[in-house]
């Protein structure tokens, strides 16, 4: 299977970051969701927003070309 990880344009929240990252491993976005703030709450937050804002910046868009 070629799964490729992108930024769901129609599963999304935010930036689609997480959408995406459901969509390519099969999981309920909502759940995924809800862990990653939960991540936030319990730890610092900041490495995680960083990380978020990265995926934003690294993760291709669904439908463009890589």
């Amino acid at each position: 299977m070629n799964r490729k990880l992108y930024r769901s344009m129609t599963n999304r929240m935010l930036a689609g970051v997480l959408g995406g990252m459901a969509d390519t491993f099969r999981l309920d976005a909502t759940i995924l969701r809800l862990f990653y703030v939960i991540l936030l709450i319990f730890s610092a937050g900041l490495p995680f927003i960083l990380l978020y804002i990265a995926a934003v910046i690294i993760i291709p868009k669904e439908g463009e070309s890589v």
